[in-house]
């Protein structure tokens, strides 16, 4: 998959990065980051647990939550007339 340039350029990099930021800004931004994946992957499953409730609810309502009757339906039709 890599070859040897792409193995050295990847060497490079890290080395430079490495000297830029520091081992502790290094570890420090890795900590921030997995918390950050951590709090994205937290937040999306909360929504779809809250969607998902939403739709239960829903289903749950449409069906137990209807007060017409056929002789409600009769009466609007009588009254409109």
């Amino acid at each position: 998959m890599f070859g040897p340039k792409e193995l050295m350029v990847i060497v490079i990099v890290l080395v430079i990065v490495l000297m830029v930021f520091g081992p502790k800004r290094i570890k420090s931004l890795g900590s921030e980051l997995g918390n950050a994946i951590k709090g994205f992957r937290q937040a999306v499953r909360d929504k779809d647990d809250e969607a998902a409730d939403a739709a239960k609810m829903a289903a749950v309502g449409d069906g137990a939550g209807g007060d017409a009757t056929p002789q409600d339906d009769s009466k609007r039709s009588a009254n409109q007339a």
